[in-house]
């Protein structure tokens, strides 16, 4: 038994209030190097009485560890507890007061989660488990009402451009808002929609006043009434960590230099204002000299953005916020948006744009979610086949176990977006490994995105090229494609398993690229089996019931003498379910 790979704190995603009766706890351990594990529990003020020793669930692996876990329903709203780890004939104990091989003697050695305040645990908006986003830039979606397109704006369906216009708006929006109900879409995600001389709209220069190419504040008002209608949320992106070099504040600075009443908004490093060998003399995003960056520490910035926060929550009844470049602002800014938020909206959803591991931000206090770029970095490699089921096993396991269970039911999963190649195109134009992709995406934990037009067959490379205007005309749209989205839309919103269940892989062998896995809750269980092979394979797994069937056709499955062997076409799929009560 290797002790030095056991590790546990009693706080953060290791020991969580999930809800107000239960704690869940979280416990590593060497990969395959443990046998069992317990929780051994109970009330500090009343140890034999309420004392449980309760058997630990591995629920994950990546390639050096164990991950077990437990949720355990105190009595008393107190936990005291420590594990006991068995392998072979040995047996150790993990305690606050360290690691042997005698009992602990309660309560003082003990790790302790002293009381459940339910002011504490950490609640995600319930809505935000239920749905299927839609991410769509406006700019490139439809053009509703050609009587506010710039100039000059190029015909729709051109190549995009860093700088170009195609004239797309709020009116293009509202008049597909049934194609979207169709689709199955319950959430929208718009990039940023407020005044802006860009075509992303990622510089803004007035944050409370929708661009004039897209429509008005009326039109806004009027577009989230008809989504919430529909049954459809709606989330904005907030951009707060830096403005436009058009933002008025900044242009007072560039005027009036140290004079500026505005200087201690921004980072100002040296005067005059200007850019020198490309290196702006003032903090940007990146080293982009049009997009000055905030000081969010400041008083009056915090003020003024917290302010278009809560106006925007307040006057369209938004229903949440996406924050763009999220790691870079403050957490005591973001620990204050939230509370303005959630004061003006309680079930307002906050995803942050952090691209790697945001436990700093999803304890509670800050985000709800951040957009999980790591899934589709990992969900695209093993589809590609960069890597055999064993690894991506553990590549999820990691994943699953970076953050507590209320933020993987709600973290935001996307395959691509504005930021990065087209689906289409990243699995090299083969619909039967993107198949395999959006299965895997509406199967797994989380919450699901889509990026406007992949549903359609839309390619593209990385910006600009993945910002192609949206294909209206069904001629030109893959509408066989359309329907496969349709369906798995479908399947996960008929069935909660798929969007709460436990999530678990049942055959992910090294040197082999299929797998199998679960999900699961008290009502249903799904097996999904993948060959992403470019042969045809057989899939075999013990199966105690016969009472199987085919989630997608209805057809009955059984297994042969206990084991179920799936046939698989290659880059196919097949998903399984029978019902539990």
């Amino acid at each position: 038994m290797l002790l030095e790979a056991l590790y546990h704190v009693p706080r953060d995603k290791w020991a969580y209030a999930y809800n107000p009766t239960t704690i869940h706890l979280r416990v590593r351990t060497k990969r395959d190097d443990i046998e069992q594990v317990f929780a051994m529990t109970g009330d500090k003020y009343d140890w034999q009485r309420t004392y449980q020793e309760l058997a630990m669930e591995k629920a994950a692996h990546d390639a050096m560890f164990d991950y077990w876990e437990i949720a355990v329903k105190p009595k008393y709203k107190r936990l005291s507890y420590a594990f006991k780890l068995v392998a072979g004939s040995e047996t150790v104990y993990m305690q606050d007061s360290g690691i042997g091989h005698e009992p602990p003697t309660p309560p003082g050695e003990l790790y302790e989660f002293p009381y459940i305040h339910e002011i504490d645990v950490f609640k995600v908006p319930e809505w935000a488990k239920e749905a299927v986003f839609y991410q769509i830039m406006p700019e490139r979606f439809a053009n509703g009402d050609p009587s506010n397109d710039p100039k000059p704006t190029e015909p729709w369906g051109g190549t995009p451009k860093i700088d170009n216009l195609f004239g797309g708006d709020l009116q293009g929006v509202l008049d597909h808002l049934d194609d979207l109900v169709d689709l199955g879409i319950n959430a929208i995600y718009f990039t940023p929609l407020f005044t802006s001389p860009s075509n992303h709209k990622y510089d803004t220069v007035d944050y409370k006043n929708v661009d004039p190419h897209f429509g008005d504040n009326a039109l806004l008002k009027r577009l989230v009434a008809a989504c919430h209608d529909k049954g459809i949320r709606v989330v904005l992106d907030a951009v707060f960590n830096h403005c436009s070099e058009q933002f008025p504040p900044f242009q007072d600075v560039l005027k009036h230099g140290q004079d500026s009443k505005y200087i201690d908004w921004f980072h100002i490093n040296e005067f005059p204002v200007s850019i020198k060998n490309g290196i702006p003399t003032y903090d940007t995003f990146g080293f982009f000299g049009n997009m000055p960056k905030f000081n969010t520490a400041n008083p009056e910035v915090k003020e003024y953005l917290l302010g278009v926060a809560e106006y925007w929550i307040k006057e369209i009844n938004l229903d949440g916020w996406r924050l763009d470049v999220a790691n870079e602002i403050d957490h005591h800014f973001w620990r204050d948006f939230r509370k303005v938020v959630k004061a003006a909206n309680p079930d307002a959803y906050i995803i942050g744009e952090v691209w790697s591991d945001s436990l700093n931000w999803l304890l509670g206090d800050q985000f709800d979610s951040v957009m999980n770029y790591p899934f589709a970095d990992k969900v695209l490699t093993f589809f590609n086949g960069g890597m055999d089921g064993y690894s991506f096993s553990n590549e999820m396991g990691s994943l699953i176990m970076r953050y507590p269970q209320q933020t993987n039911e709600v973290i935001f999963n996307m395959l691509c977006s504005h930021d990065t190649p087209r689906l289409l195109t990243s699995v090299g134009h083969d619909k039967r490994k993107l198949k395999l992709c959006v299965v895997f995406l509406f199967t797994y934990m989380g919450t699901p995105c889509i990026f406007y037009g992949d549903e359609v067959g839309i390619s593209g490379n990385g910006d600009p090229d993945c910002r192609k205007c949206m294909v209206w005309d069904p001629h030109k749209q893959d509408r066989e494609l359309y329907d496969f989205y349709k369906l798995m839309i479908a399947l996960r919103k008929k069935h909660a398993a798929l969007r709460q269940g436990r999530f678990r892989f049942l055959h992910a062998d090294i040197h082999d690229p299929c797998i199998i896995y679960e999900r699961l809750d008290d009502k249903v269980h799904f097996t999904i089996w993948m060959n992403n092979t470019g042969k045809k394979r057989t899939l075999s797994h013990p199966m105690d019931t016969n009472d199987w069937y085919d989630a997608l056709t209805g057809e009955r499955v059984m297994p042969d003498k206990g084991i179920m062997n799936i046939s698989l076409d290659p880059f196919g799929y097949r998903i399984l379910c029978r019902m539990l009560n």
